[in-house]
């Protein structure tokens, strides 16, 4: 470690869209190009294995956030895995790539103009997707990012996709910019295994000279000369040291790390940075503010047989390591589809857009995650795709190593918890189908006893006992053209020069999807923008 800690552009954050940033920048051979990782070397089995995701929660690869009481969840706090290691939440995640409607892009421009557009952003997404058998001509086929089906969904997807074909719902190719329906999961997958954004942009950018990558490197602070930044405090083997950035500072640690690392840095509410002994640089009163984030409730049917339950026996393992096939290159969370509720209007979505989401998984998923699966079932559940609600993350400390307090304020406003009911009852009607009942058994994993219980009944316990983070935080250094927002359209930080955010936390609106893919065509219209192209 005795070689100087200087660049021209230091990039905090190996994560979606971190990596993206790096590997772009460093495709210029006269620019360095430093990347700081709080995490380790992606190593583990587990990183890979799709079906392995959820025991690596509480690990060494997890950033292992847990969220403030939420009086509207039974006063309940919820479990935030983030990833913590090269690839960061895509090393992490479910694997689903749900990029979310054209309209969510064009409310982005609204906010923040028209580079944020849809149209103007298709281009990135063709760069960035390699999509396996492509339906839509916005979807890309020759990008760094794979995109593929899933090897061997369980059949009981089918069966899901069959009950969505009774109820009404319309079953669509996935990833359509408007008009899609229920759909089988597009997975960032190669080959049966995980692709995250360490496999698809940073090895691939190893070999480059002018790309240093440091692991276990905990940035404590970014710092100034003036309103300018010049690089960063950074703690490696214990030992805290400032390296300097030539050019700019890019700050990719996500919805939760973005926002805390510039208050420790003296940019945010001035008051709440005062209380924590930081002298305030820039009062920023939307720093940390503006959290949204997708809330899940499920309902676990018992199951007659073939589910997830038996992804963990021998057999599964050697037909995995073997041929990649089998129950272990599921990434659990097999379909979906999108459903407007009659909350919708009220709600204020516009009309032809979805409020719910409906996730289908081949398995029991109970206990956040956290637990073992407890036996034979499905998974059929909610998600609230426009939560009104806002939360905040806000300091615990002014040591960037202490987590911050985390408060989504989940169903604060009255019109999320009706959207949920409204989505629980779509959920009952689709397990009530001859396509679902024929692989379900009359009885239930969760709620425990759900067979003696209504359907709003069953619906309550799931919603305020069980229900969850979809794992999809975003807002918290928001963007846009008026004066209060955090970052500007170009991503700079206002109020300071040499400084940009580029990661979920700049998204002004949660989108109508998954946030992993706009998070990586986040990374590459930064690096255009840094690149002034």
């Amino acid at each position: 470690m005795s070689r100087p800690l200087q660049a021209d552009y230091i990039v905090v954050g190996a994560g979606s869209a971190g990596a993206v940033v790096a590997a772009r920048l460093s495709e210029d051979p006269h620019v360095e190009v430093l990347l700081l990782e709080a995490g380790g070397p992606d190593k583990a089995l587990e990183l890979h294995v799709p079906a392995a995701f959820s025991k690596l929660f509480r690990g060494p690869y997890d950033w292992s956030y847990d969220t403030a009481p939420q009086p509207r969840l039974d006063g309940r706090t919820v479990y935030w895995p983030r990833g913590k290691t090269l690839g960061g939440s895509s090393s992490l995640n479910a694997m689903m790539w749900v990029r979310g409607f054209a309209a969510d892009y064009d409310a982005w421009a609204t906010a923040a103009g028209q580079r944020w557009s849809w149209q103007s952003l298709v281009p990135y997404f063709q760069r960035v997707e390699r999509t396996q058998d492509a339906t839509d001509p916005t979807q890309g086929t020759t990008g760094a990012q794979h995109v593929e089906h899933q090897r061997d969904p369980r059949p009981h997807t089918a069966a899901f996709l069959q009950a969505a074909r009774e109820a009404g719902y319309s079953v669509t190719a996935p990833n359509l910019p408007a008009g899609q329906g229920f759909s089988q999961t597009m997975v960032t997958h190669h080959r049966g295994a995980r692709a995250s954004t360490a496999d698809a942009y940073l090895r691939p950018a190893s070999r480059r000279r002018n790309l240093r990558v440091i692991a276990h490197a905990l940035v404590r602070k970014v710092t100034f000369e003036g309103a300018r930044a010049t690089g960063v405090y950074v703690e490696i083997d214990g030992i805290t040291r400032q390296a300097g950035a030539r050019r700019e500072v890019i700050l990719c640690g996500g919805a939760i790390g973005t926002p805390q690392l510039l208050q420790c840095s003296g940019i945010g509410p001035s008051a709440q940075l005062r209380a924590h002994g930081i002298c305030p640089l820039v009062d920023a009163e939307e720093v940390g503010a503006n959290l949204q984030d997708h809330l899940v409730a499920g309902l676990a049917p018992a199951a007659r047989g073939g589910t997830l339950y038996g992804a963990q026996k021998p057999r599964q393992l050697v037909a995995y390591l073997a041929r990649r096939r089998g129950m272990l290159t599921s990434n659990v969370a097999e379909a979906y589809g999108f459903v407007r509720t009659d909350v919708a209007d009220r709600a204020g979505e516009p009309v032809g857009l979805p409020d719910i989401e409906i996730i289908f998984a081949a398995a029991p998923y109970v206990g956040e995650g956290l637990v073992p699966l407890p036996g034979e079932g499905l998974t059929v559940g909610a998600i609230l795709l426009q939560p009104r609600s806002r939360g905040t993350v806000r300091l615990a400390s002014a040591d960037p190593a202490v987590k911050p307090v985390i408060d989504p304020a989940y169903l604060s406003d009255p019109l999320d918890e009706e959207a949920m009911l409204a989505g629980l009852a779509v959920c009952e009607r689709l397990l009530e189908t001859d396509a679902l009942r024929a692989v379900t058994t009359g009885g239930w994993v969760q709620p425990a006893g759900g067979e003696r219980m209504t359907p709003a009944e069953r619906a309550d316990v799931s919603l305020h006992g069980y229900s969850h983070t979809l794992y999809h935080p975003v807002g918290t250094a928001r963007m846009g053209s008026d004066a209060a927002s955090v970052v500007d359209p170009e991503l700079r930080v206002r109020g300071v020069e040499g400084l940009r955010v580029a990661d979920a936390s700049i998204m002004p609106r949660i989108i109508h999807g998954h946030t992993n893919a706009p998070a990586i065509v986040i990374g590459e219209v930064a690096a255009d923008l840094i690149r002034d192209r």
